[in-house]
């Protein structure tokens, strides 16, 4: 166990401070997105009333690339202790290669020291990796502990998935199995002791309530990842160059920046239905308009190209390209930067809630957002009026005039273009915002 980054010397008001240990076996240098919320929390949390100590595992040990520009721009008062893990090579001899299994025993010997020398008020867990959840219970029944849970994906699933395009459950037949498995039996010991469950998307409190007699609605809070302002104010100052395409080529970028996946072939047909009657039409508009697809798979050896080729079935891959691996974050954020319209696919997963969608936004590029109706993305451009929104729902398969529309009109927009965001409106969705609602998330469980 190895500490870092400090904390300073305590303010005059610290003895009313209450403190919290944060675990995510994910964190900064590594490029993974389910440490995103708790990155960008980090700086209020102080002037908010807790102090708080990060959880987390050596960053060798993720599959996740690294960006050291995630460690730069943390703040210097934070207190890191860092884990080991059991090592990949060897686990996966006997399929378990899951960061959250192997970190676990690490994690719960480290925890288990701090709790023990130190008096925390709150465990806050938050992380995909979801077999670390169960490290809740335990601890609870130690040390009296109250900890609270953030579901930013679903983890038991109990309909059966599929890649729509191969046919196959997801990491193969036998993994998915297993994940499955596990997923029944770890959930329910992990919520046994729970004292509230944030969630970013509103389906999961529904579900897990059905579930778990023992939830109650007043043990949930709804709450969205917090907009990355920080990140933007800093990035001109790190001078970072992306190597996607060249901005002073005299053509017009449309860029994409997220996964991608079976789920999001209704949105991506009807982009590219869209694309190619609209070129139709005006063949010369659409001579210098480049779309670039950028991290779209999670694997860093991924050569596939299913979007280039969905884009080919609809006689429009001329002019779309694919980059499977994920680049650094701050590279990805200048992608943004750098486009001239910014493209958002959504899921046919009305739950699914884009963390994209803020930095997006901050990037101030005119946006085309095509998600499931009932999705939250939905209501918060709407509202914001950061850009067009096109909704589908699950039955959708022909085009429509509001998606024609949308795509002519971002065509058409002058090169430069800047949206014409409501910032005042976006502000409710600022990091500071959501990390105000995050700490009234603490205050309950504590009291």
């Amino acid at each position: 166990m190895s500490i870092s980054h400090m904390p300073s010397p305590a303010v005059s008001n610290s003895f009313n401070r209450r403190r919290v240990l944060l675990v995510s076996p994910h964190f900064p240098p590594v490029n993974a997105p389910d440490h995103q919320r708790l990155r960008i929390a980090l700086p209020y949390f102080q002037s908010l009333g807790w102090e708080v100590t990060v959880l987390t595992v050596a960053p060798n040990e993720s599959a996740h690339s690294q960006d050291a520009y995630l460690s730069q721009v943390l703040p210097d008062h934070v207190e890191i202790v860092t884990v080991s893990a059991l090592p990949a090579r060897l686990t996966r001899k006997i399929g378990l290669g899951n960061l959250g299994l192997r970190c676990w025993p690490y994690l719960n010997q480290a925890g288990q020291a701090l709790l023990r020398q130190r008096s925390y008020d709150l465990v806050f867990f938050s992380t995909a990796m979801f077999p670390v959840l169960t490290l809740g219970p335990i601890w609870f029944k130690r040390f009296n502990v109250p900890y609270i849970v953030d579901f930013q994906d679903p983890w038991r699933v109990d309909r059966a998935q599929q890649d729509h395009r191969t046919k196959q459950r997801p990491g193969g037949r036998v993994k998915y199995a297993m994940d499955k498995l596990l997923a029944q039996l770890l959930e329910p010991m992990a919520l046994s002791r729970v004292s509230h469950i944030v969630s970013v998307s509103p389906d999961y409190p529904k579900i897990l309530q059905q579930r778990y007699a023992w939830l109650r609605s007043e043990m949930f809070t709804v709450l969205p990842f917090g907009a990355p302002t920080h990140d933007y104010i800093q990035l001109p100052q790190l001078n970072i160059t992306q190597s996607i395409f060249d901005s002073q080529d005299g053509c017009r970028h449309w860029v994409y920046v997220g996964r991608g996946g079976g789920d999001m072939e209704i949105a991506l047909n009807l982009l590219f239905k869209g694309i190619y009657q609209q070129r139709m039409r005006s063949p010369d508009l659409w001579q210098k308009i480049k779309l670039h697809f950028v991290g779209t798979s999670y694997d860093r050896s991924a050569q596939a190209k299913p979007i280039e080729a969905l884009a080919q079935q609809h006689g429009v891959a001329d002019i779309v390209s694919e980059h499977p691996q994920r680049i650094p974050y701050f590279e990805a954020q200048q992608v943004l930067v750098d486009s001239d319209a910014i493209l958002l696919v959504g899921s046919e997963d009305p739950s699914y809630s884009a963390s994209k969608l803020y930095t997006a936004i901050l990037a101030k590029r005119p946006l085309l957002a095509i998600f499931h109706q009932r999705s939250l993305v939905v209501d918060i451009i709407r509202r914001c009026k950061a850009g067009d929104v096109v909704t589908f729902n699950e039955r959708t398969e022909v085009l429509s005039e509001p998606i024609l529309a949308a795509i002519d009109k971002l065509v058409t927009l002058p090169k430069g273009a800047q949206a014409p965001t409501q910032w005042t409106e976006f502000s409710a969705y600022s990091a500071e915002h959501m990390t105000k609602r995050l700490c009234q998330c603490f205050d309950m469980a504590v009291s």
